[in-house]
């Protein structure tokens, strides 16, 4: 290795890049197969609400103007959406950019950050990014144990990390779940919310985080357009905070960070109710689709409750996964989060969902 990576930021040396799910035209010419299918990274199946990608074609002849620094309106849709007020929202380019800027806020080598053995990939990096150690707490039924993460709270904990719904494993913490650990920790560490998938959370005891937000200003909730709303190719999420904490992220973003694409975009998703709503159906009969599948054909599976499933595959999930790209059909494996039986599945259309269901009973059975 040269010098100059020897002279690299130690922290950055020691992290490993994120591994994205392997793109449909990769596969396709490595492998000389059409008809492809990308179950791999919970994109949603519909694809875009129209109305967002007619608003992002309207914007297109002022690409040469920047966007509003403040992006007011933008903001401002986002705080009706959720119900809360616009000194609230932070916006950036994609959720893990709004994490960027929380950590760069709030975190330095003298603090640690807590999160569970199987927490999102991305914000470990970011974690270690900014030389924050990390208490991992082995994770309990595929979740996080709410109780050892209380008792690992010291005087140098920063941030505490609650991935809800939990990617990769579906699982969630519960509202009281929740309520015991703001209740146990103290109000000057910040308690995130990564919300990714809350959308499809259609569980009685899926918590009201805005609401509790209210009581306990320590609260950060992370979510994203790139799932429900179909624009993960726009890179837009944003933060709910309170207004002191969004001051100090409002200081530590670069200006601009959304482009004008997806400020039209975003302002136009958050309006398509009927889109929204569409997609959740979707999802609700395909998670009842797969689940079913997967019980007639002694698949284990994880329980989950946001638009993917991860199933255990009782061998080499790598060598699953492989078959399966021969087949057309793109999914992930958990190696990197230590499940080197488990595969990721995004929940599809039902077209999607059937062929996947045969691939894997095919190559499962060989």
């Amino acid at each position: 290795m040269s010098t100059l990576f020897e002279h690299g930021n130690k922290h950055i040396k020691e992290t490993k890049p994120y591994q994205a799910g392997t793109p449909i035209e990769e596969v396709a010419r490595q492998l000389g197969i059409s008809d492809i299918i990308k179950l791999a990274s919970n994109e949603n199946p519909l694809g875009p609400s129209p109305k967002a990608i007619y608003a992002a074609k309207k914007s297109i002849t002022s690409v040469n103007i920047y966007p509003d620094a403040n992006y007011t309106r933008l903001r401002t849709a986002i705080a009706n959406y959720n119900n809360v007020d616009i000194n609230n929202i932070t916006v950036g380019n994609g959720s893990e950019n709004c994490i960027e800027c929380l950590n760069k806020a709030f975190l330095n080598a003298n603090n640690n950050v807590i999160v569970d053995q199987y927490c999102f990939a991305t914000i470990r990096i970011l974690n270690k990014a900014y030389g924050a150690r990390e208490i991992i707490i082995p994770s309990l039924n595929y979740k996080l144990d709410i109780d050892a993460v209380i008792k690992q709270i010291n005087a140098e904990t920063r941030m505490i990390y609650v991935v809800n719904p939990n990617n990769p494993t579906g699982t969630f913490t519960t509202q009281n779940e929740l309520v015991n650990l703001l209740e146990n920790t103290p109000k000057n560490i910040i308690v995130v919310i990564d919300e990714a998938y809350h959308e499809y959370a259609d569980n009685k005891e899926y918590p009201h985080t805005v609401e509790l937000q209210k009581k306990y200003p320590n609260i950060v909730i992370s979510r994203t357009f790139s799932k429900v709303f179909g624009l993960a190719g726009m890179r837009l999420g944003y933060l709910i905070t309170s207004p002191e904490i969004a001051d100090l992220l409002h200081r530590s973003r670069l200006p601009f960070n959304v482009n004008n694409y997806a400020v039209e975009a975003g302002i136009a998703a958050l309006e398509d109710h009927v889109f929204i709503e569409r997609t959740k159906l979707l999802n609700k009969e395909g998670m009842e689709q797969l689940t079913t599948a997967y019980t007639k054909a002694n698949i284990t599976f994880i329980p989950s409750v946001a638009n993917f499933i991860t199933i255990d595959t009782k061998q080499d999930a790598t060598s699953v996964y492989n078959k399966l790209l021969h087949k057309g059909i793109i999914v992930r494996p958990l190696v990197p989060y230590g499940l080197p039986q488990h595969l990721r599945i995004t929940i599809g259309t039902k077209k999607q969902n059937e062929r996947l269901i045969n691939s894997l009973n095919e190559v499962l059975n060989a």
